[in-house]
């Protein structure tokens, strides 16, 4: 959990400072200005983070069935850089709205109410439980059927509100 929030935290950092000089050099005049700001907000946006939910509820599935070793090896090569871009992301964008709202737009913090980080939140959450999961073997078959359903929604259904 402490290096989770304390990589979330220096992405986030890094990033709003990198925001800020975007914005102050667009505030100056600078063209270019501009260009950092929407290399940045081309990053992430919260409908990203369906996508890379299918894929960690798919290396969940592989990782409830498997035996031991292969379970470790799909967790190390395939979940843990998964959730690791999603925390990346998220604090990426949590970052530059922290930066606009710094420079006075104070509309800059509504986009982080978009319900679609509900998956963001999600990946992170099973990341950190999934030694739990692993060791109970009734943890371990109920969320497999979870992870199942969780993939294909996050495939094939449009969550459109």
């Amino acid at each position: 959990m402490n290096r989770t929030l304390a990589a979330f935290l220096l992405v986030a950092v890094l990033s709003g400072l990198l925001a800020a000089l975007s914005i102050a050099l667009t505030l100056k005049g600078y063209a270019f200005g501009n260009l950092g700001l929407s290399r940045l907000d081309g990053i992430a946006n919260a409908a990203t983070f369906v996508p890379l939910a299918a894929l960690y509820a798919f290396t969940g599935v592989l990782m409830m069935i498997l035996p031991l070793r292969a379970a470790g090896f799909v967790h190390a090569n395939g979940a843990t850089p998964v959730y690791s871009a999603a925390l990346v992301l998220f604090a990426t964008i949590v970052g530059v709205q922290a930066a606009r709202f710094g420079f006075g737009n104070r509309a800059a913090l509504w986009v982080l109410v978009d319900w679609q980080f509900v998956f963001a939140a999600g990946i992170v959450a099973a990341h950190l439980a999934m030694n739990e999961l692993r060791r109970n073997v009734l943890l371990r078959t109920l969320f497999f059927v979870v992870f199942v359903a969780a993939t294909l929604a996050c495939l094939y259904w449009t969550f459109r509100l």
